[in-house]
Protein backbone atom coordinates (compact mmCIF):
# COMPACT_ATOMS: atom_id res chain seq x y z
CA UNK A 1 0.00 0.00 0.00
CA UNK A 2 1.42 3.21 -1.18
CA UNK A 3 1.33 6.44 1.64
CA UNK A 4 1.11 8.49 -1.69
CA UNK A 5 -2.69 7.44 -2.42
CA UNK A 6 -3.30 8.19 1.06
CA UNK A 7 -2.04 11.75 2.43
CA UNK A 8 -4.13 12.11 5.66
CA UNK A 9 -2.40 8.36 6.41
CA UNK A 10 1.27 9.70 5.41
CA UNK A 11 0.46 12.53 7.68
CA UNK A 12 0.11 9.91 10.82
CA UNK A 13 3.04 8.54 9.76
CA UNK A 14 4.88 10.84 9.68
CA UNK A 15 4.04 12.41 12.88
CA UNK A 16 4.30 9.42 14.65
CA UNK A 17 8.08 9.22 13.43
CA UNK A 18 8.61 12.71 14.59
CA UNK A 19 6.95 11.84 17.88
CA UNK A 20 9.28 8.25 18.19
CA UNK A 21 12.21 10.24 17.36
CA UNK A 22 11.60 13.09 19.97
CA UNK A 23 10.72 10.45 22.36
CA UNK A 24 14.23 8.63 22.00
CA UNK A 25 15.97 11.23 22.28
CA UNK A 26 17.70 11.48 25.80
CA UNK A 27 17.08 14.50 28.36
CA UNK A 28 17.41 14.99 31.24
CA UNK A 29 14.58 13.26 33.51
CA UNK A 30 12.41 15.66 35.62
CA UNK A 31 14.03 19.12 34.23
CA UNK A 32 12.57 21.77 31.85
CA UNK A 33 14.73 23.81 30.48
CA UNK A 34 12.60 27.71 30.44
CA UNK A 35 13.59 30.32 28.12
CA UNK A 36 11.93 33.61 29.23
CA UNK A 37 10.43 36.89 27.17
CA UNK A 38 12.69 38.84 29.10
CA UNK A 39 16.08 36.55 27.62
CA UNK A 40 16.87 34.74 31.03
CA UNK A 41 16.87 30.75 30.48
CA UNK A 42 16.19 28.69 33.81
CA UNK A 43 15.51 25.32 34.66
CA UNK A 44 12.35 24.37 36.08
CA UNK A 45 11.32 20.67 38.08
CA UNK A 46 9.07 18.80 36.89
CA UNK A 47 5.84 18.23 39.58
CA UNK A 48 5.33 14.57 40.90
CA UNK A 49 4.41 12.00 38.41
CA UNK A 50 4.47 14.51 35.56
CA UNK A 51 6.14 13.92 32.62
CA UNK A 52 8.84 16.09 31.16
CA UNK A 53 7.01 17.06 27.63
CA UNK A 54 3.38 17.68 29.96
CA UNK A 55 5.55 20.18 31.68
CA UNK A 56 7.08 21.56 28.68
CA UNK A 57 3.48 22.42 27.27
CA UNK A 58 2.07 23.15 30.36
CA UNK A 59 5.02 26.12 30.22
CA UNK A 60 4.34 27.04 26.90
CA UNK A 61 1.19 28.18 28.24
CA UNK A 62 2.48 30.99 30.29
CA UNK A 63 2.33 34.30 28.75
CA UNK A 64 6.26 35.11 30.04
CA UNK A 65 7.64 32.27 28.52
CA UNK A 66 9.45 31.97 25.30
CA UNK A 67 10.08 28.50 24.90
CA UNK A 68 9.85 25.89 27.35
CA UNK A 69 11.67 22.17 26.17
CA UNK A 70 13.41 19.01 27.79
CA UNK A 71 16.87 19.78 28.29
CA UNK A 72 18.38 17.32 26.26
CA UNK A 73 21.86 15.31 26.59
CA UNK A 74 24.17 15.65 23.94
CA UNK A 75 27.37 12.81 23.62
CA UNK A 76 30.74 12.83 22.53
CA UNK A 77 30.83 12.02 18.18
CA UNK A 78 32.26 9.09 17.86
CA UNK A 79 34.19 7.62 14.97
CA UNK A 80 32.81 4.23 13.95
CA UNK A 81 34.72 2.57 11.06
CA UNK A 82 32.73 0.52 8.92
CA UNK A 83 35.25 -2.93 8.88
CA UNK A 84 32.99 -5.77 8.84
CA UNK A 85 34.63 -7.45 11.40
CA UNK A 86 35.70 -4.90 14.00
CA UNK A 87 32.83 -6.55 16.70
CA UNK A 88 35.45 -9.13 17.07
CA UNK A 89 37.82 -6.23 18.23
CA UNK A 90 37.26 -6.20 21.70
CA UNK A 91 40.86 -5.07 22.32
CA UNK A 92 39.76 -1.54 20.68
CA UNK A 93 36.12 -1.28 21.96
CA UNK A 94 34.86 -3.44 24.72
CA UNK A 95 35.30 -2.48 28.70
CA UNK A 96 38.76 -3.66 28.44
CA UNK A 97 39.87 -2.25 25.34
CA UNK A 98 41.90 0.51 24.80
CA UNK A 99 38.92 2.85 24.11
CA UNK A 100 39.51 3.17 20.38
CA UNK A 101 36.45 4.68 19.05
CA UNK A 102 36.52 7.75 21.00
CA UNK A 103 40.35 7.96 20.42
CA UNK A 104 39.70 7.94 16.67
CA UNK A 105 37.60 11.21 17.10
CA UNK A 106 40.12 12.73 19.02
CA UNK A 107 42.42 12.30 16.52
CA UNK A 108 40.92 13.37 13.82
CA UNK A 109 39.58 16.38 15.82
CA UNK A 110 43.29 16.88 16.56
CA UNK A 111 43.85 17.10 12.24
CA UNK A 112 45.53 14.30 12.77
CA UNK A 113 43.47 10.92 11.84
CA UNK A 114 45.03 7.74 12.44
CA UNK A 115 48.14 9.53 13.38
CA UNK A 116 49.02 11.24 10.01
CA UNK A 117 52.19 12.00 10.36
CA UNK A 118 54.06 10.02 12.61
CA UNK A 119 56.43 6.88 11.34
CA UNK A 120 56.18 3.30 13.46
CA UNK A 121 59.35 1.01 13.03
CA UNK A 122 57.98 -1.82 13.35
CA UNK A 123 61.14 -4.51 13.84
CA UNK A 124 59.62 -8.51 13.44
CA UNK A 125 59.63 -11.09 11.27
CA UNK A 126 58.75 -8.54 8.41
CA UNK A 127 55.17 -7.53 6.37
CA UNK A 128 53.26 -8.63 4.32
CA UNK A 129 53.58 -5.24 2.55
CA UNK A 130 54.49 -5.50 -1.30
CA UNK A 131 53.94 -7.76 -4.05
CA UNK A 132 57.32 -9.27 -5.32
CA UNK A 133 58.25 -12.29 -6.38
CA UNK A 134 55.55 -14.67 -4.82
CA UNK A 135 54.73 -12.19 -2.10
CA UNK A 136 51.34 -10.83 -1.86
CA UNK A 137 50.40 -7.57 -0.27
CA UNK A 138 47.86 -8.13 2.89
CA UNK A 139 44.65 -6.79 1.38
CA UNK A 140 43.92 -4.54 4.31
CA UNK A 141 47.40 -2.91 4.22
CA UNK A 142 47.95 0.11 1.81
CA UNK A 143 50.80 0.21 -0.21
CA UNK A 144 51.37 3.75 0.64
CA UNK A 145 51.86 3.35 4.33
CA UNK A 146 55.09 1.43 4.25
CA UNK A 147 58.26 3.66 3.93
CA UNK A 148 62.45 2.65 3.85
CA UNK A 149 62.12 -0.81 4.42
CA UNK A 150 64.86 -3.25 5.11
CA UNK A 151 65.76 -6.90 5.68
CA UNK A 152 68.42 -7.12 8.14
CA UNK A 153 68.33 -11.25 7.85
CA UNK A 154 68.80 -11.37 3.90
CA UNK A 155 70.21 -7.90 3.39
CA UNK A 156 68.03 -6.40 1.13
CA UNK A 157 65.10 -4.10 0.67
CA UNK A 158 62.49 -6.71 0.84
CA UNK A 159 61.59 -7.19 4.05
CA UNK A 160 58.51 -9.71 3.33
CA UNK A 161 56.96 -11.82 5.88
CA UNK A 162 56.68 -15.79 5.79
CA UNK A 163 56.12 -16.60 9.68
CA UNK A 164 52.94 -14.08 9.63
CA UNK A 165 54.16 -12.93 13.00
CA UNK A 166 55.18 -9.09 11.82
CA UNK A 167 52.06 -8.38 9.26
CA UNK A 168 49.70 -9.31 12.56
CA UNK A 169 51.58 -6.63 14.47
CA UNK A 170 51.30 -4.47 11.94
CA UNK A 171 48.30 -4.47 11.70
CA UNK A 172 47.09 -3.90 15.15
CA UNK A 173 49.19 -0.33 14.91
CA UNK A 174 48.02 0.56 10.90
CA UNK A 175 45.57 -1.86 9.09
CA UNK A 176 43.82 0.25 7.09
CA UNK A 177 40.28 1.39 8.76
CA UNK A 178 36.82 2.67 7.53
CA UNK A 179 37.09 0.62 4.18
CA UNK A 180 35.12 -2.16 4.50
CA UNK A 181 37.66 -4.96 4.93
CA UNK A 182 38.71 -7.22 7.91
CA UNK A 183 39.38 -5.16 10.79
CA UNK A 184 40.91 -1.39 11.83
CA UNK A 185 44.16 -0.31 13.37
CA UNK A 186 44.94 2.27 15.87
CA UNK A 187 47.16 4.12 13.69
CA UNK A 188 45.95 3.79 10.34
CA UNK A 189 47.14 6.88 9.09
CA UNK A 190 50.87 6.38 10.05
CA UNK A 191 53.64 5.45 8.28
CA UNK A 192 55.13 2.11 8.66
CA UNK A 193 59.65 1.31 8.33
CA UNK A 194 59.17 -2.80 8.21
CA UNK A 195 62.40 -3.65 8.99
CA UNK A 196 62.84 -7.77 9.35
CA UNK A 197 65.29 -9.01 11.83
CA UNK A 198 63.23 -12.71 12.47
CA UNK A 199 63.74 -15.00 10.12
CA UNK A 200 60.98 -17.56 8.78
CA UNK A 201 61.00 -19.17 12.37
CA UNK A 202 60.34 -16.51 14.10
CA UNK A 203 63.82 -15.93 15.30
CA UNK A 204 66.47 -13.25 15.61
CA UNK A 205 69.94 -12.38 16.58
CA UNK A 206 70.80 -9.44 18.86
CA UNK A 207 73.15 -8.06 16.36
CA UNK A 208 70.62 -7.94 13.62
CA UNK A 209 68.10 -5.79 15.91
CA UNK A 210 70.53 -3.52 17.39
CA UNK A 211 71.58 -2.89 13.76
CA UNK A 212 67.99 -2.28 13.21
CA UNK A 213 67.11 0.27 15.89
CA UNK A 214 70.09 2.01 14.90
CA UNK A 215 68.78 2.42 11.86
CA UNK A 216 64.85 3.16 12.32
CA UNK A 217 66.40 6.12 14.62
CA UNK A 218 68.82 7.63 12.19
CA UNK A 219 65.74 7.66 9.57
CA UNK A 220 63.18 8.95 11.39
CA UNK A 221 61.11 7.06 13.58
CA UNK A 222 59.22 8.30 16.10
CA UNK A 223 58.59 5.13 17.82
CA UNK A 224 59.78 1.33 17.37
CA UNK A 225 58.13 -1.29 18.17
CA UNK A 226 59.84 -4.03 19.77
CA UNK A 227 57.40 -7.56 19.84
CA UNK A 228 60.52 -9.76 20.85
CA UNK A 229 61.86 -10.89 23.64
CA UNK A 230 65.23 -12.80 24.79
CA UNK A 231 64.89 -15.44 27.12
CA UNK A 232 64.24 -14.41 30.32
CA UNK A 233 67.96 -15.74 31.31
CA UNK A 234 69.96 -13.17 29.48
CA UNK A 235 71.60 -10.42 31.36
CA UNK A 236 72.46 -6.78 30.06
CA UNK A 237 75.64 -7.66 30.30
CA UNK A 238 75.30 -10.03 27.68
CA UNK A 239 73.22 -8.10 25.05
CA UNK A 240 76.01 -4.46 25.07
CA UNK A 241 75.02 -3.68 21.39
CA UNK A 242 70.86 -3.65 22.25
CA UNK A 243 71.41 -1.71 25.05
CA UNK A 244 73.67 0.78 22.98
CA UNK A 245 71.48 0.87 19.86
CA UNK A 246 68.11 1.57 22.38
CA UNK A 247 70.03 4.44 24.76
CA UNK A 248 70.99 5.83 21.26
CA UNK A 249 67.43 5.75 19.39
CA UNK A 250 66.24 6.95 22.76
CA UNK A 251 68.53 9.90 22.90
CA UNK A 252 67.38 10.77 19.33
CA UNK A 253 63.71 11.19 20.32
CA UNK A 254 62.15 7.64 19.38
CA UNK A 255 59.86 6.29 21.51
CA UNK A 256 60.64 2.55 22.11
CA UNK A 257 57.88 -0.15 23.36
CA UNK A 258 58.53 -4.11 23.49
CA UNK A 259 56.72 -7.10 24.72
CA UNK A 260 57.64 -8.02 28.59
CA UNK A 261 57.57 -11.63 27.52
CA UNK A 262 55.63 -14.40 27.48
CA UNK A 263 56.95 -16.68 30.85
CA UNK A 264 54.56 -15.41 33.38
CA UNK A 265 55.01 -18.16 35.98
CA UNK A 266 54.25 -17.28 39.61
CA UNK A 267 58.23 -18.22 40.54
CA UNK A 268 59.54 -16.01 37.42
CA UNK A 269 58.95 -12.42 38.05
CA UNK A 270 61.07 -10.98 35.52
CA UNK A 271 60.38 -8.94 32.37
CA UNK A 272 62.22 -10.10 29.74
CA UNK A 273 65.09 -7.66 27.59
CA UNK A 274 64.66 -6.00 25.48
CA UNK A 275 61.55 -4.88 27.28
CA UNK A 276 63.74 -4.49 30.89
CA UNK A 277 65.60 -1.90 30.00
CA UNK A 278 65.04 1.32 31.66
CA UNK A 279 64.35 3.28 28.40
CA UNK A 280 62.00 1.00 27.06
CA UNK A 281 58.12 1.24 27.60
CA UNK A 282 57.63 -2.68 28.90
CA UNK A 283 54.02 -3.79 27.72
CA UNK A 284 52.20 -6.76 29.67
CA UNK A 285 49.29 -8.72 28.21
CA UNK A 286 45.64 -8.37 29.30
CA UNK A 287 42.52 -10.39 28.78
CA UNK A 288 39.16 -9.79 27.20
CA UNK A 289 38.29 -9.22 31.07
CA UNK A 290 41.17 -7.11 32.30
CA UNK A 291 43.00 -9.67 33.92
CA UNK A 292 46.65 -10.44 33.24
CA UNK A 293 47.16 -13.36 30.90
CA UNK A 294 48.74 -16.16 32.29
CA UNK A 295 51.75 -16.06 30.38
CA UNK A 296 52.30 -12.48 30.67
CA UNK A 297 55.32 -12.15 32.10
CA UNK A 298 55.82 -9.15 35.22
CA UNK A 299 57.46 -7.62 37.82
CA UNK A 300 59.11 -4.55 38.98
CA UNK A 301 59.99 -3.44 35.55
CA UNK A 302 56.82 -3.43 34.07
CA UNK A 303 55.76 -0.38 32.82
CA UNK A 304 52.14 -0.74 31.28
CA UNK A 305 49.39 -3.31 30.75
CA UNK A 306 47.61 -3.72 26.79
CA UNK A 307 45.48 -5.87 25.53
CA UNK A 308 47.53 -9.29 24.30
CA UNK A 309 44.56 -12.02 24.25
CA UNK A 310 44.74 -15.83 26.12
CA UNK A 311 42.88 -17.11 29.95
CA UNK A 312 43.25 -14.97 32.98
CA UNK A 313 45.28 -15.45 35.19
CA UNK A 314 44.97 -16.89 38.81
CA UNK A 315 43.73 -13.21 41.28
CA UNK A 316 46.37 -12.96 44.05
CA UNK A 317 44.63 -9.88 45.49
CA UNK A 318 41.08 -9.10 46.62
CA UNK A 319 41.09 -6.56 43.76
CA UNK A 320 41.72 -9.43 41.00
CA UNK A 321 39.18 -11.26 42.08
CA UNK A 322 36.48 -8.93 41.27
CA UNK A 323 37.44 -9.29 37.48
CA UNK A 324 39.75 -12.41 37.04
CA UNK A 325 37.47 -15.56 35.31
CA UNK A 326 40.80 -17.42 35.21
CA UNK A 327 38.31 -20.78 34.23
CA UNK A 328 36.44 -19.28 31.60
CA UNK A 329 38.25 -19.89 28.09
CA UNK A 330 40.28 -17.37 26.71
CA UNK A 331 40.09 -14.91 23.55
CA UNK A 332 42.12 -13.96 20.79
CA UNK A 333 43.93 -10.72 19.11
CA UNK A 334 42.37 -10.56 15.96
CA UNK A 335 44.63 -9.09 12.95
CA UNK A 336 44.75 -9.77 9.38
CA UNK A 337 47.77 -12.13 8.24
CA UNK A 338 48.26 -15.37 6.58
CA UNK A 339 45.78 -18.38 6.72
CA UNK A 340 47.55 -21.38 7.15
CA UNK A 341 51.20 -21.60 5.33
CA UNK A 342 50.74 -20.10 2.47
CA UNK A 343 51.98 -16.53 2.09
CA UNK A 344 49.20 -15.32 -0.53
CA UNK A 345 45.79 -16.18 1.43
CA UNK A 346 45.19 -13.87 4.07
CA UNK A 347 42.44 -13.92 6.82
CA UNK A 348 41.91 -13.41 10.83
CA UNK A 349 43.33 -16.58 12.30
CA UNK A 350 43.07 -17.29 15.67
CA UNK A 351 45.81 -18.44 18.24
CA UNK A 352 47.28 -15.42 18.56
CA UNK A 353 47.98 -14.10 21.85
CA UNK A 354 50.81 -12.76 23.91
CA UNK A 355 52.78 -9.53 25.02
CA UNK A 356 53.84 -9.10 21.26
CA UNK A 357 50.37 -8.80 20.27
CA UNK A 358 49.84 -6.38 23.69
CA UNK A 359 53.39 -4.21 22.43
CA UNK A 360 51.67 -2.85 19.54
CA UNK A 361 48.41 -1.17 21.02
CA UNK A 362 51.34 0.86 23.15
CA UNK A 363 53.27 1.64 19.80
CA UNK A 364 50.06 2.85 18.54
CA UNK A 365 48.68 5.13 20.92
CA UNK A 366 52.67 6.76 21.56
CA UNK A 367 52.00 7.09 17.87
CA UNK A 368 48.40 9.02 18.40
CA UNK A 369 49.84 11.28 21.36
CA UNK A 370 53.16 12.24 18.74
CA UNK A 371 50.98 12.84 15.68
CA UNK A 372 48.10 14.83 17.43
CA UNK A 373 50.83 17.34 19.69
CA UNK A 374 48.96 16.18 22.61
CA UNK A 375 52.55 17.15 24.54
CA UNK A 376 53.09 19.87 22.56
CA UNK A 377 55.78 19.89 18.92
CA UNK A 378 58.73 17.73 20.63
CA UNK A 379 57.88 15.64 23.97
CA UNK A 380 60.39 13.97 24.82
CA UNK A 381 60.35 9.58 24.81
CA UNK A 382 60.41 10.09 29.10
CA UNK A 383 57.15 12.53 28.68
CA UNK A 384 54.94 10.23 26.02
CA UNK A 385 55.95 7.42 28.47
CA UNK A 386 54.96 9.20 30.93
CA UNK A 387 51.36 10.18 29.84
CA UNK A 388 50.47 6.98 28.42
CA UNK A 389 51.48 5.75 32.21
CA UNK A 390 49.75 8.45 33.81
CA UNK A 391 46.24 8.31 31.63
CA UNK A 392 46.25 4.04 31.97
CA UNK A 393 43.11 2.17 33.94
CA UNK A 394 44.66 1.54 37.39
CA UNK A 395 44.06 -2.65 37.64
CA UNK A 396 45.04 -4.53 40.47
CA UNK A 397 46.30 -3.02 43.45
CA UNK A 398 46.34 0.52 43.53
CA UNK A 399 48.76 2.78 42.06
CA UNK A 400 52.18 1.07 40.49
CA UNK A 401 52.04 -3.13 41.24
CA UNK A 402 54.05 -5.58 39.68
CA UNK A 403 51.52 -7.65 38.12
CA UNK A 404 49.63 -4.49 35.88
CA UNK A 405 52.79 -1.81 36.25
CA UNK A 406 50.58 1.60 35.33
CA UNK A 407 47.74 -0.06 34.70
CA UNK A 408 46.26 -0.79 31.23
CA UNK A 409 46.70 1.92 28.40
CA UNK A 410 43.74 4.03 27.38
CA UNK A 411 43.89 5.35 23.97
CA UNK A 412 41.02 8.11 24.54
CA UNK A 413 42.44 9.15 27.86
CA UNK A 414 46.02 9.50 26.59
CA UNK A 415 43.88 12.10 23.37
CA UNK A 416 41.09 13.44 25.94
CA UNK A 417 43.26 14.40 29.46
CA UNK A 418 45.40 17.52 30.51
CA UNK A 419 49.21 16.18 30.20
CA UNK A 420 49.71 13.26 32.66
CA UNK A 421 46.89 13.58 34.46
CA UNK A 422 44.47 11.18 34.57
CA UNK A 423 40.50 12.26 34.41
Amino acid sequence: MSTRSFPLLAALLAALALATTAQAAEYVPSEVVVGHEDGSVTTVGTEAGQSVPEAARELRDDPGVAYAVPNYVAHASQFTPDDPRLRRQWNFTGAYGIGMPEAWSLAAAAGAPGGRGAIVAVLDSGVAYERYGGFRRAPDLRRSTFIRPWDFVDHDRHPNDRYGHGTHVTGTIAEATNNGIAVAGVAYGVKVMPLKVLNDFGEGDSLAIAKAIRFAAKHGADVINLSLEFDRRVVASEIPEILASIRYAHGHGAVIVAAAGNTGQKSLRRVAYPARASEVIAVGATTRHGCRSEYSSFGADLDVVAPGGGVDAEPTTPEETAFCQPESSGDWIYQETFVGSSVRRFGLPGGYEGTSMASPHVAGIAALILATHKLGDNPTPNQVQAHIQATARDLGQAGFDSRYGWGLVDAARALRCPAYTAC
